[in-house]
C-alpha cells in the first residue's frame, strides 16, 4: 500500500521536471538576440529626443553612433539657444544640435573611407564594370527623428578616367 504513494509522489515529480524543461526549451528558442533598436529615445521634461541609428556596417560608424546614444547631456544645455555637441573619430565626426529645452533638433554625421555595404560595391560593379572604388564619402542628417539625407559619395577610377557618383544605400545612383 505504500508503494502506490511513493510510485505516484515520483511520476508526479518526473513529470513536473519534465514541463519545466520544456517550458524553458520553448522560451530559450523564442530569445532571440537583437541589435539595438531602431529609435533611441531621451525623455527631457516633456519634449522627446528622437535619434535613428544607422546600420552601417563600418564599426568606426557604429562605435560613434553608440558613444552619442551614451552621451549624458545633463544640464550642459541651460542657459543657451542651441547647444552643439561635436564627437569625432578617425574616420569621420558626428554633431548634435540641442535646442533650449534640451531637445535633440538636428544630426549630421560625416564619414570617410568606410566600409561600403554589400548594395553600393555590387551596384558599382555592375554599373561600371572596370571601373574601381578609390575614394568614398558618407553623409547621414536627420531633423527631429526623419532622416534627411543617407548618401554615400565615391570617386572611382578607371586607367586614367575618374569619376564622382553618389548612390543611396539600397545602391540606386543618385547623381552620375
Amino acid at each position: 500500500m505504500k508503494t502506490i504513494p511513493i510510485i505516484f509522489m515520483f511520476c508526479s515529480v518526473l513529470l513536473t521536471h519534465a514541463q519545466s524543461n520544456s517550458q524553458n526549451s520553448i522560451i530559450e528558442e523564442n530569445i532571440e538576440l537583437e541589435d539595438l533598436p531602431e529609435i533611441v529615445i531621451t525623455k527631457i521634461g516633456d519634449d522627446f529626443s528622437f535619434y535613428l541609428t544607422d546600420k552601417n556596417p563600418d564599426l568606426s560608424v557604429q562605435n560613434l553612433q553608440n558613444h552619442f546614444i551614451a552621451y549624458n547631456l545633463g544640464k550642459d544645455y541651460q542657459g543657451y539657444d542651441n547647444f552643439l555637441v561635436l564627437m569625432r573619430n578617425d574616420k569621420g565626426t558626428l554633431t548634435a544640435t540641442y535646442n533650449q529645452n534640451g531637445k535633440l533638433v538636428h544630426v549630421v554625421e560625416k564619414y570617410e573611407n568606410v566600409t561600403l555595404p554589400d548594395k553600393i560595391i555590387f551596384s558599382v560593379f555592375k554599373n561600371y564594370p572596370g571601373w574601381g572604388i578609390v575614394n568614398d564619402k558618407y553623409l547621414y542628417t536627420q531633423a527631429d527623428g526623419d532622416v534627411l539625407k543617407k548618401q554615400y559619395k565615391l570617386k572611382i577610377k578607371n586607367g586614367n578616367k575618374t569619376k564622382r557618383i553618389i548612390l543611396s544605400p539600397s545602391g540606386e545612383i543618385l547623381k552620375d
